[in-house]
């Protein structure tokens, strides 16, 4: 009958605690028999003062971004940049050829003069017509043709004006600067060819600017999470994310500390019907312009307020189809097991939110050995804190 037992047990293995309890219940008086109780390893749980943090995964998004396109037609004279270098606001990038923007503009100043020259004749002759008038020398409708001459030679004179200035704006306009401090991207097109300008969607794409420092990093949060920090945040146990006081740390894939600091600064309206998910944004500073838009990363959000956690490893923790129990001693060094709500992984071990006392002898070391309702012989030991990386 042994051999059976023992070779189903090879085809299929029972988990730990359903074994303990059947050795405890078909054994009771085994230990006792063989002599002294089992030796076993037991400490209290490690209280450590701690947050939760909950990461997620997302990426990096520069603040501002420009694609740069031309205000006005022509041929690209020359370019003022290497592709890919960092470029300061107002920094001249292309230069459109002036010459036609230029002869518009003498061509426009030309016409200012001629309205000036065409007023200062009207005013000459209503001066002559009203002297002329006062002597009824001349009817009052010849008057009235001079006076509207005058009004007419300064409306002109509004008109030329006002072409001078949009000819000298695309004089300008010729001369395409950096709108922003950032990386710029790879020039689209070379010089000699025709550039289309203007505010149409045809008009030339010449190259982008990113800004870089600060940078945003984007990530999408579960609405599950979501309304769990929405139900901490009413209870006043966790600060508003909407608030722009919320402090996250973030990291590359391929660093193991949290070396980015920042803070969240944008709660979406609204959640994501499709996916069930919301989107949120922090910002974080870049001064090195090490972090590059487009890279994915991982940022920590603090999920609790600071409180003292139990905590134990994840080796004292057993499983029991749907439960977690953790086997104790109590004060007659009898194994007693504990039916346990483990939370997430800090520090390197698992927090136990339910279930457990500081002052509860956990069996940290030869569970195999232990059987509940039996006696053994504890060992004190020690939990620790692993080694972070």
């Amino acid at each position: 009958m042994t051999c059976s037992l023992t070779h189903r047990g090879a085809r299929r293995a029972a988990p730990p605690i359903a074994l303990a309890l059947a050795a405890a219940l078909a054994f009771p008086q085994s230990a006792t028999a063989q002599g002294a109780p089992p030796e076993v390893t037991v400490s209290p749980p490690l209280v450590q003062e701690l947050i939760e943090w909950q990461e997620f995964t997302g990426q990096f998004v520069a603040v501002d971004r420009v694609e740069l396109r031309a205000r006005v037609s022509g041929y690209l004279e020359s370019i003022h940049f290497d592709d890919g270098q960092f470029v300061a606001a107002g920094d001249r990038l292309f230069v459109i050829d002036p010459r036609p923007f230029e002869a518009e503009r003498d061509s426009a100043a030309a016409r200012l003069e001629q309205a000036d020259a065409r007023l200062e004749l009207a005013e000459s002759q209503l001066q002559r017509a009203a002297s002329l008038l006062a002597n009824g020398n001349i009817p009052e409708a010849t008057y009235d043709e001079r006076l509207q001459e005058v009004r007419a030679a300064t409306a002109a004179i509004d008109q030329a004006r006002a072409d001078l200035r949009l000819a000298d704006l695309n004089l300008g306009y010729t001369q395409i600067t950096a709108p922003i401090a950032g990386r710029i991207g790879q020039r689209e097109i070379s010089i000699g060819n025709l550039v289309i300008g203007g505010a149409t969607a045809g008009a030339t794409l010449l190259t982008t600017i990113v800004s870089l420092d600060p940078i945003y990093f984007e990530f999408d949060m579960s609405e599950a999470y979501f309304l769990r920090y929405q139900r901490a945040i009413a209870e006043g146990l966790l600060e508003p994310h909407r608030d722009g006081g919320v402090r996250v740390s973030g990291r590359l894939f391929d660093e193991t500390d949290w070396p980015l600091d920042g803070r969240v600064d944008f709660v979406d309206n609204r959640v994501d019907r499709s996916s069930g998910t919301i989107r949120m944004r922090a910002v974080f500073a870049n001064p090195d312009r090490f972090l590059t838009p487009g890279q994915f990363g991982v940022l920590r959000l603090p999920g609790s307020p600071r409180y003292a956690a139990i905590l134990l490893p994840d080796e004292a923790i057993l499983n029991d189809q749907d439960r977690r129990i953790v086997l104790t001693v109590d004060a007659d060094n009898v194994v007693v097991p504990r039916i346990v709500r483990p939370g997430p992984r800090e520090l390197g071990l698992r927090v136990i939110r339910e279930g457990l006392a500081p002052e509860d002898r956990v069996i940290i070391n030869g569970l195999v050995r232990a059987r509940p309702g039996t006696p053994v012989t504890p060992v004190d030991g020690t939990i620790e804190l692993p080694e972070q990386p």
